[in-house]
């Protein structure tokens, strides 16, 4: 049959399927591309050496005026909002304090333990079901908990204090938690309010970290570069990002993708800082990544998510 003798509704059937299939396409390269920039945070932070209270802070105050600018000042504010972003906030804080006392990887690993989290947290805040089957996923995680937290690596220069920077990395994967839960919430009650959420998370940060920038400390041209890369392009890029594709992909295409992050972090760390996080923490990082990736599998049978069908914009 000639294209001229396709029935029309066939033809638009066809069109609409090949725009979405574009769509997908082009929403799967924006979260690998996020996934890429987020995984580089490790190198950049250890890159930069002031401490990570004034690396978080300039960090999220550069990143929260990047967005602010995406979003044209379109920020809204209300309590959830608030509420929401000072999690946020306290994430940020406790990732990069983490990060610059024990390795990348750890530090990294230990916040992929978050989606586990969930299986708890979400029949206590979201009343949904807990299944049976979810003990196995938090045993195996439990396994790789202990893994990276109890290899009792010494003290480097990229990682002075292994064991205090491990306490602060199971904090930032429960906050990061909380903060998964928190933002689909206020992006449900209103559109858009989840990257409000972002910004005032990141001026948090900012502010809690400016006792820690007076006087300014003294930085060279490669720590600014350095925090300039983090605030624009590893958060405020990257966000920018993400948000322009979640809508298009269901739940578990994007989570198993976002787990490029901690594939790629540890590589990058290495690469830049020749850091070696030993081969008990890579274990139990890939039985948390499986466990988690082994989960939000089995969680798509039950769980639809739609997709949208406008194109990209």
């Amino acid at each position: 049959m000639s294209l001229a003798q396709t029935p029309p509704m066939t033809r638009q059937n066809s069109m609409v399927e090949a725009m979405n299939g574009r769509s997908r396409g082009a929403a799967i390269v924006r979260v690998v591309a996020a996934a890429v920039l987020f995984s580089t945070g490790g190198a950049a932070i250890k890159t930069a050496s002031l401490t990570g209270l004034q690396v978080a802070s300039i960090r999220s105050g550069i990143a929260a005026l990047a967005i602010a600018l995406w979003l044209r000042g379109r920020v809204r504010l209300s309590p959830q909002i608030a509420g929401v972003g000072a999690i946020y906030a306290l994430t940020l804080v406790l990732f990069v304090s983490s990060t610059k006392l024990t390795t990348a990887a750890s530090a990294i690993f230990l916040q992929s333990l978050a989606p586990l989290y969930i299986v708890v947290l979400a029949p206590l805040l979201l009343r949904e079901r807990f299944q049976p089957r979810d003990l196995i996923f938090l045993a195996t995680a439990a396994i790789g908990l202990v893994l990276c937290v109890g290899t009792g690596a010494g003290n480097s220069a990229t990682a002075p204090d292994p064991t205090t920077g491990n306490a602060l990395g199971v904090l930032c994967s429960l906050s990061w938690a909380f903060t998964l839960l928190g933002l689909p919430w206020v992006e449900r009650s209103h559109p858009g309010s989840a990257m409000s959420a972002v910004v005032i998370g990141n001026l948090i940060a900012l502010l809690v970290g400016l006792p820690a920038l007076v006087p300014l400390p003294d930085a060279s041209a490669t720590d600014w570069a350095a925090l300039g890369y983090l605030g624009v392009i590893q958060i405020g890029l990257a966000y920018v990002l993400l948000t322009g594709a979640v809508g298009y992909l269901p739940a578990l295409h994007v989570s198993l993708l976002l787990l490029i992050e901690p594939v790629l972090n540890p590589m990058w760390t290495w690469l830049v800082r020749g850091e070696n996080p030993g081969i008990q923490t890579l274990v139990g990082g890939a039985i948390i990544i499986s466990a988690a990736a082994v989960h939000a599998v089995y969680d798509a049978r039950t769980l639809k998510t739609p997709i949208r069908q406008e194109g990209l914009s």
